[in-house]
């Protein structure tokens, strides 16, 4: 387990880490976020407005969802009712560096937990459990800096969607090439592998049934507990 960041740990250092850390995320924020932008410029969103969205809101899919269902003309209940059960995997995420976070200061804890996405979440998990030294600093910084991204992106989007045609289908690929990277960079362990293969058959089966909207969130929290079920089993499911 990582250490909390020390004294002699210093913010040049850490941002410089951090920041190499998130470029992947960056990079697929900025493909994202600026046909996201397009579609909030769409229902009305001003580009100052669309900045504090992704700042606060900060949900890739909660956002294009409510664009989406906004022109589709949902009733506003139905809209916020939809994200929030899309986000409540933010939840598990914030919990699952705990043991991380132990003696860091709420405020920093705060800050992370707030700001902590899927693809975040991802990098700074495999940072903690790579050899090299990573720390609550350097994990937060990667969140900020993936949340500056993707807000600054939002709003330029939102500037140029009144004068570019962006094909906002292709934000789709591009959303799935960053899950498809974070998945390649985990170690093939056994555990790991299983839980992979069950998100997708899951997922897959539970679009062909109609589920479109909830599959994902169901899918995924299928293959948690599967994959938790057998890495308690010891032996090699338990790497």
């Amino acid at each position: 387990m990582q250490q909390a960041p020390s004294a002699s740990s210093s913010w040049g250092v850490a941002a410089r880490d951090a920041l190499a850390a998130a470029l992947p995320i960056i990079l697929g924020y900025i493909s994202i976020g600026l046909p996201c932008g397009v579609m909030e410029n769409a229902v009305g969103i001003s580009p100052a407005i669309a900045f504090a969205i992704s700042a606060t809101l900060y949900s890739g899919a909660g956002q294009f969802m409510y664009c989406n269902m906004w022109l589709a003309g949902t009733p506003l209940a139905s809209i916020v009712a939809s994200i929030a059960f899309v986000n409540t995997r933010q939840m598990l995420y914030s919990a699952a560096f705990a043991p991380y976070f132990a003696g860091v200061r709420k405020r920093v804890t705060a800050l992370f937990s707030a700001t902590v996405t899927d693809e975040s979440f991802g990098v700074n998990m495999a940072r903690y459990k790579a050899p090299e030294p990573w720390d609550a600093r350097r994990a937060t910084l990667v969140n900020l800096f993936s949340m500056l991204t993707w807000a600054t992106a939002n709003m330029v989007g939102c500037l140029v969607g009144t004068v570019v045609d962006v094909p906002v289908a292709l934000a789709s690929f591009a959303m799935t090439a960053i899950f498809i990277c974070l998945l390649v960079l985990q170690e093939a362990t056994p555990t790991n592998i299983v839980v992979a293969l069950v998100a997708f058959v899951a997922v897959f089966a539970l679009k062909c049934v109609g589920l479109g909207g909830p599959a994902i969130l169901l899918g995924a929290s299928v293959a948690v507990v599967v994959g938790l079920v057998v890495s308690g089993r010891g032996g090699p499911w338990s790497r």
